[in-house]
């Protein structure tokens, strides 16, 4: 069976893939739609709770659609176009950490470097194919130079802190979000312009980890790990999420360069990543002193809280590229 829908052509792979992606979305959205239409129970804590788990529902819905979303218009707009595209997201994840994140008129400068300097060079560096300089621009040159144009405006209180908070923003939502472009770029021998499927396959195994993850730990919860931090994540849940997720890689292995013990193990890596960069997330949320980065679900960006969304695979993507590199010596 694998090595049939291997032999299968781009263009069949990528119509049966849309059926099954499609078809899953559209029977989880009716269930969802369903579950909300069912009255609410008459205790007022109960109440609240159930408009919790359909709130979180909802939330994870729209955060599946999305993600499926960006490997459709990956393949169907090209490379390029793509890159932008990424580049955007980037930008607005960005501006939501940034905007929840106190600043001083000492960082204004550093800012607008951040916003329109460094971001649209580091994806011209993913576009352009300067992997060796792409992957150490924004850790080594911008590390270095951004801090140094907040000290020249002669404002140092708190400057640790501040340069922490913008050079985290950088990565996150940068540097890690700039890696999932970089797989369309990718060619592996005998598979060249096929770059989608990876972006597809990593959304796909990282997003499934995420909501089995969340699924298991509110259905049947767990002492919490960090209950400062996040009252969901638990060793049981997120072992069986990462399991979960690491298993659909090794299934989707027929799409991508990997045998499936390699997708499983790739999936593993992934799936790890992003589960525990996702926990970190919330703990810098909890410092901030909020529960969503767009504040209550009502995004500063207007895009409805996009880096809940985006945060465990700006983590897991460059986790994930860099296996790829040093694994099939690319």
């Amino acid at each position: 069976m694998n090595s049939y829908l291997r032999n299968l052509s781009a263009t069949q792979q990528v119509g049966a893939l849309f059926l099954v992606v499609l078809g899953v979305l559209v029977l989880a959205t009716l269930w969802t739609i369903a579950y909300s239409l069912r009255p609410l129970p008459n205790e007022a804590q109960a109440a609240q709770q159930s408009r919790l788990r359909r709130r979180h529902l909802r939330a994870l819905l729209q955060t599946s659609w999305m993600m499926a979303s960006v490997f459709w218009v990956a393949w169907a707009l090209g490379d390029t176009v793509a890159t932008v595209l990424f580049a955007l997201v980037a930008f607005l994840a960005l501006r939501e950490f940034i905007t929840l994140s106190p600043t001083r008129r000492g960082d204004h400068r550093s800012l607008v470097l951040a916003f329109f300097a460094v971001l649209p060079l580091q994806f011209v560096l993913v576009g352009t194919r300067q992997y060796d300089l792409f992957t150490v621009f924004i850790p080594v040159y911008v590390f270095l130079a951004l801090p140094v144009v907040s000290a020249l405006a002669n404002d140092p209180e708190r400057f640790l802190e501040r340069s922490a908070k913008l050079q985290w923003g950088i990565m996150v939502c940068v540097y890690g979000m700039s890696h999932v472009p970089a797989l369309l770029l990718l060619d592996f021998p005998g598979r060249e312009g096929r770059g989608a499927f990876l972006v597809f396959w990593l959304v796909m195994s990282v997003q499934t980890c995420m909501v089995v993850q969340h699924l298991l730990g509110r259905r049947f919860p767990h002492t919490p790990v960090a209950p400062a931090v996040s009252q969901s994540f638990q060793w049981a849940s997120w072992l069986a999420g990462v399991a979960v997720g690491a298993l659909v890689g090794g299934l989707l292995s027929f799409i991508t360069p990997f045998k499936p013990g390699q997708g499983l193990g790739l999936g593993l890596l992934a799936c790890t990543a992003g589960s525990l960069g996702h926990l970190v997330m919330k703990a810098l949320k909890r410092d901030r002193g909020v529960t969503s980065w767009g504040m209550q679900g009502q995004a500063v960006t207007g895009a409805g809280g996009l880096l809940d969304r985006v945060d465990a695979l700006c983590f897991g993507a460059p986790v994930f590229f860099h296996s790829v590199r040093w694994y099939f010596g690319l």
